[in-house]
């Protein structure tokens, strides 16, 4: 840190800590800053004859509050203005430190998505938990979620983004994209991510989200198949998918009691989605195309990882 100006020291005699200020400190406390360098860093421009850079880590923390707090570029620019939270989390002392603006944060984003980065990111993070015995792969909770899109037509080339599609759930139209996630059972650690435009239907994926060392997977009545049922139980593993009943033979009372079991642990599945819409704000999707939402949902519930496991997390770093 900078030295600190006047402002910055008259905040720290405030007597209030605000919810979002213990956000970011538990926050702070749990990714693995040098580890996410480590992935950025190979691929991020170098010191050289003009304006040096501003460093990995300080633009690492100014990306994760924007997918925290759903931020544009334009908007995390004025709030790192407006907020002294911010800025201390992203180790910035206004009027010493440059402030990074929205061209630059664009190109930050950029460069995450044109690498593909935010994927290592992800599986670095995952990495990180195994090794700390929080992430266990013996079952797998499968689960998929459909994300809105913007359907509106007013736009450079009147049309909505071709990328995505209608799907009909229940009896009402959505528009938009698929995420579908695969979920440890203990930890409730997403392991697993892929998104596909919202028509596809979520038994299609549902091989991909799977790590190979299952022991029993779970999953809710769109996932049931007798084929798919007689292949992993050959093999050793507990099927634990939602049984569904047919217009010949409804559902017994063993049955719905079998349902209601197994969804305890299904539940654990919502958990991540509940975090990055409902705690993040992730309602809709806010680029065009499938590559560019896929880059940002990787760091959502790589972040979703961490804020679950937070507790833990803390006390086991605390030990080390």
């Amino acid at each position: 840190m900078s030295q600190q100006t006047f402002a910055s020291i008259a905040y720290n005699t405030k007597k209030k800590v605000t919810r979002r200020e213990r956000f970011l400190e538990e926050m702070n406390a749990v990714v693995p800053w040098k580890r996410l360098q480590a992935v950025v860093s190979p691929l991020y421009p170098k010191k050289g004859a003009g304006r040096p850079p501003i460093g990995v880590e300080r633009m690492l923390r100014i990306y994760c509050m924007q997918q925290w707090f759903q931020l544009s570029d334009p908007g995390m620019e004025d709030a790192l203005y407006d907020m002294e939270s911010m800025r201390r989390f992203a180790g910035i002392e206004l009027g010493v430190d440059p402030v990074p603006d929205e061209t630059t944060l664009c190109r930050f984003r950029h460069l995450l998505e044109e690498h593909e980065l935010t994927a290592k990111i992800f599986s670095e993070i995952a990495e990180y938990l195994e090794e700390r015995g929080l992430l266990v792969r013996e079952g797998t909770i499968v689960d998929a979620t459909i994300i809105a899109a913007p359907s509106s037509t007013k736009n450079k080339n009147k049309e909505r983004d071709p990328e995505m599609s209608q799907v009909k759930k229940g009896n009402v139209w959505h528009f938009g994209m698929k995420a579908h996630i695969g979920v440890d059972t203990k930890s409730r650690v997403v392991h697993s991510v892929v998104c596909t435009t919202a028509s596809v239907h979520d038994s299609q994926e549902m091989e991909e989200l799977l790590h190979g060392d299952e022991k029993k997977i779970y999953g809710d009545k769109a996932y049931a198949s007798k084929e798919k049922k007689e292949k992993y139980e050959a093999q050793g593993v507990h099927w634990n998918v939602a049984r569904r009943g047919n217009r010949s033979r409804s559902l017994s009372k063993k049955d719905k009691e079998w349902n209601r079991r197994k969804s305890k642990v299904r539940a654990k599945g919502e958990h991540p989605f509940g975090v990055i819409k409902h705690l993040w704000g992730y309602a809709k999707t806010r680029y065009r195309g499938i590559a560019k939402n896929t880059s940002q949902l990787f760091s959502l519930f790589a972040l979703a990882n961490l804020y679950l496991l937070r507790k833990d997390l803390i006390t086991i770093e605390t030990a080390l």
